[in-house]
C-alpha cells in the first residue's frame, strides 16, 4: 500500500459565509431572515444560525481540567439506617462524591437528613470513608450547624481534615433568598461565617467553606445572565465578608464554590459555566490576584423535571450531564428521574449515577479541557453572556449589593418579569416539554418511590430562647461530646426579612390540567372526550387530526379518532354513536373548503355543544362560524387557557 497522503480536499474550493448566505435566501423564498433562522434567548440574546470557527480562542478551564468529574450523589433519607445503605450502594457502583441534603434546603422537597447530633451523622454515613470520598453540603437554613455536624465527626472518627475534601456549603445569602429570612442581621451574619471558615481552616480543612446557591434564582425563573450576575454579587458580598475579617482576597477566594442547576439546553448550559469562569477571573484581576480555576458544582434542574411521562426525565438529565461536563463543572448531581414524585428508590437513583458513568467512561467526555473553545457558537453565546452578566451586577451594585436587593425585592421583580415571559412560552408551546405539553402519553404506568412521607417542616431550624451565641469552635466542641443541634443554635435576634422566591417546574401548568382530568376520570369511570371529525382522506386530515390529538392530550383529554370520513353525513353518524360532547373538524386546507361548513352544519344538528375546528380559518371564517363553527385551534394560542376552557365544558354537569 501507498503511503502517500491523499488531500481528500483539493479541487474543492472552500465556501464562504456569503456562499452560504445566498443557498439560504434562496431556500427561504423570500421569508425574514431574523424572524426564520436567528433564535432569542431569556436575557434577549441573539442566537445565529451559523458561526466562524475561533481559531485563536483560549479554553476556559476549571481546577479538574484533565480529570473526571466527580460523580456525587444525594444522601437524603431522613432514616440514617437507610441513607446509610443508599450512600454505600451508591459508592460501590461508581459514584465518588455524596452531597448531604439536610432538611429545609432547596433540594431537600420535604425530606433530608434528619440528624441532630454527630452520632446520628455518624451512623447515616456508617462505613462511608469521609477521607477517601468527596463530600458536599448542600445549602440550607443553619448552614454553619451542619458545617460543624460533619466537623466534629471528622474529629470523632480520628481523621486528619487535611486528606477530608469537604465543601462545607454555608450560604446565608441563599437562605435569605430562599426562605425570606437571615437570623440576624447581615453585619453579625457576615462575622459568624467568617469566624466559621478560619475556624474550619485553622483545623486544617481546606474548604471550600462557603458557597454560592444560584439553583435558588434557576428555579424562580431567572434567566442565565441574571444567574451569573447573581453568582457574581453573591461570590464578591462572601469576599468582602471575610477580606472584613482579615482574610487576604486570594484566601478568601479559594474559600468560595458556586452550584449552578443545570437544563436540557446544552448551548446555553456550556456557555454559562463557561462565562462564569472567565467572569470570577475578573473579580480576580480588580482584587489584584492572579485569576485561578474556581471550583463550580453542577445539578441536573429542577425546573426541566416532570411527574408526567417522567421517564423523559432521563434525557433531560443525559443533556445536563452532558453540558455540565463539557462545560468544565468540577462535580455533577443528576437528580433521578422520579424525584418529582417523592423519594427516588435504587433503580431511579441507578439511572442516575450510570449516565454519569456511561458519559464519563464510554464517551470519555472529561479527557478534553473545554471542547468547546474555539467553536464560533459556544465562544459568541460566552461573550455575550459575560457582557451581560456583568451589566446586571453592576446594577446590583448600584442597588448596595445583593442583601439589599432581595430585601427591597429589585432581584425577585427582575427574575419574575423572565419567568412570566418564559411560562408565556409554555403555554403557547413555544417552548415545548416533551411528554408533558408535546407528545404526552395519556395511558402512562405508574413508577415506584420509597414509601417515606415528605414533610416540608423537617428540620426547620428553631431559635432556641435562652442559647446563648456560642463561636464556630465552641459549636463543634459542644457537638463532639454528644449535645444536640438545638443546643448549639442561638437565641432569636433582629432578622433580616425578604420577599422568598419560590421554585416552579415549566410542567406544573399542564400538569394541573392532567391533574384534574383525571379527577374526573376517577369520579366518572372514563376521560374527558372530544370527537375529532377527520374529513377526507388520511393523507389529508393526518397532519392536523394528529396535531389536535396531541395537543388533547397534554390537557387529560382523549381524542376519538377514526381513518377519516368520506362526508358530512358520516362525520355526524359517528360523532352520535361516540357520546361526545364536542367535536373538532380536523382537514386539509382544500378540504375545508370543500367539506367543512356541511360537517359543522350536520355535527351541530346532532346535538354537539361546540364545534370547533384545526387550523386558520382565513377568509373562510365567516362562512365557517355561521354554519355553526364555535372556535379554532392553531399553533401560536395560549393552549393552557383554551384546554383549561375545554375541559369546563366537557366536565360541567
Amino acid at each position: 500500500m501507498s503511503a502517500e497522503k491523499v488531500d481528500l480536499a483539493t479541487g474543492f474550493e472552500i465556501p464562504t459565509e456569503e456562499d452560504w448566505r445566498k443557498l439560504v435566501t434562496k431556500a427561504l423564498k423570500g421569508a425574514d431572515f431574523q424572524k426564520r433562522l436567528v433564535s432569542k434567548t431569556a436575557d434577549g440574546l441573539e442566537v445565529d444560525p451559523l458561526y466562524a470557527r475561533r481559531a485563536q480562542a483560549s479554553p476556559v478551564a476549571g481546577p479538574m481540567a484533565g480529570q473526571p468529574w466527580r460523580i456525587s450523589v444525594r444522601v437524603d433519607h431522613p432514616d440514617a439506617a437507610a441513607a446509610s445503605e443508599q450512600v454505600l450502594d451508591e459508592l460501590r457502583n461508581g459514584a465518588d462524591s455524596v452531597t448531604l441534603v439536610f432538611p429545609a434546603g432547596l433540594s431537600a422537597r420535604g425530606y433530608g437528613l434528619a440528624c441532630e447530633t454527630v452520632s446520628e451523622l455518624d451512623a447515616a454515613l456508617d462505613g462511608v470513608a469521609l477521607d477517601m470520598v468527596a463530600v458536599r453540603i448542600d445549602p440550607a437554613p443553619a448552614g454553619r450547624i451542619n458545617a460543624a455536624l460533619v466537623a466534629a465527626l471528622v474529629e470523632r472518627r480520628g481523621l486528619n481534615a487535611q486528606d477530608c475534601a469537604i465543601d462545607f456549603g454555608i450560604d446565608p445569602i441563599g437562605n435569605l433568598a430562599h426562605r425570606g429570612r437571615l437570623a440576624a442581621d447581615w453585619a453579625s451574619v457576615s462575622k459568624r461565617i467568617a469566624d466559621a471558615a478560619g475556624v474550619l481552616k485553622s483545623k486544617g480543612f481546606e474548604g471550600p467553606f462557603i458557597t454560592s446557591d444560584l439553583r435558588i434564582y434557576h428555579e424562580a425563573g431567572a434567566s442565565e445572565a441574571q444567574e451569573l450576575a447573581l453568582a457574581l454579587a453573591t461570590g464578591v458580598t462572601y469576599l468582602r465578608a471575610l477580606v472584613d475579617h482579615g482574610w487576604t482576597s486570594q484566601d478568601a477566594s479559594k474559600a468560595l464554590s458556586w452550584t449552578f442547576a443545570i437544563d436540557a439546553d446544552q448551548f446555553m448550559g456550556i456557555s454559562k459555566l463557561r462565562a462564569m469562569r472567565r467572569l470570577w477571573g475578573r473579580i480576580e484581576e480588580a482584587c489584584g490576584n492572579e485569576p485561578r480555576p474556581i471550583r463550580i458544582n453542577a445539578e441536573s434542574a429542577w425546573r426541566m423535571m416532570t411527574k408526567r411521562d417522567p421517564w423523559v426525565n432521563m434525557l433531560r438529565g443525559t443533556m445536563a450531564t452532558f453540558a455540565s461536563g463539557i462545560g468544565g463543572a468540577d462535580s455533577m448531581t443528576v437528580l433521578p428521574h422520579t424525584q418529582v414524585l417523592g423519594l427516588p428508590d435504587g433503580f431511579a437513583r441507578r439511572i442516575a449515577r450510570n449516565t454519569q458513568n456511561v458519559l464519563l467512561e464510554e464517551s470519555n467526555l472529561w479527557r478534553v479541557a473545554d471542547p468547546s473553545a474555539g467553536a464560533g457558537s459556544y465562544e459568541a453565546l460566552t461573550d455575550e453572556l459575560v457582557q451581560k452578566a456583568w451589566s446586571l451586577f453592576q446594577d446590583i451594585e448600584r442597588e448596595g449589593g445583593v442583601v439589599e436587593s432581595l430585601k427591597t425585592g429589585a432581584i425577585q421583580a427582575r427574575i419574575d418579569a423572565v419567568a412570566k415571559a418564559r411560562a408565556k412560552d409554555v403555554a403557547l408551546r413555544k417552548a415545548g416539554i416533551t411528554g408533558t405539553s408535546e407528545f404526552p402519553l395519556l395511558a402512562e404506568g405508574t413508577l415506584e418511590v420509597l414509601d417515606v412521607a415528605p414533610d416540608p417542616e423537617r428540620g426547620v431550624p428553631q431559635p432556641a430562647d435562652g442559647n446563648p451565641e456560642l463561636g464556630f469552635a465552641e459549636v463543634i466542641a459542644a457537638l463532639a461530646v454528644g449535645k444536640s443541634r438545638s443546643d448549639v443554635t442561638p437565641g432569636p435576634t433582629a432578622s433580616v426579612q425578604a420577599p422568598a422566591l419560590g421554585a416552579i417546574r415549566l410542567a406544573e401548568p399542564f400538569e394541573a390540567l392532567r391533574d384534574k382530568a383525571d379527577q374526573y376520570r376517577e369520579a366518572s369511570g372514563s376521560a374527558p372526550r372530544v370527537f375529532l371529525a377527520s374529513l377526507g382522506p388520511i393523507a389529508a386530515h393526518t397532519l392536523r387530526s394528529t396535531w389536535m390529538k396531541n395537543l388533547l392530550a397534554a390537557g387529560g383529554i382523549e381524542a376519538i379518532a377514526s381513518e377519516g370520513f368520506a362526508s358530512a353525513e358520516e362525520a355526524r353518524d359517528a360523532f352520535k354513536a361516540s357520546g361526545a360532547r364536542i367535536a373538532c373538524i380536523c382537514s386539509s386546507d382544500d378540504v375545508y373548503a370543500d367539506m367543512a361548513e356541511d360537517a359543522a352544519q350536520e355535527l351541530k344538528q346532532a346535538g354537539a355543544l361546540h364545534v370547533l375546528l384545526a387550523g386558520r380559518p382565513g377568509e373562510q371564517e365567516p362562512r365557517l362560524k355561521s354554519a355553526g363553527v364555535d372556535g379554532f385551534v392553531f399553533a401560536g394560542q395560549d393552549m393552557v387557557a383554551f384546554l383549561g376552557t375545554l375541559q369546563d365544558d366537557l366536565i360541567a354537569d
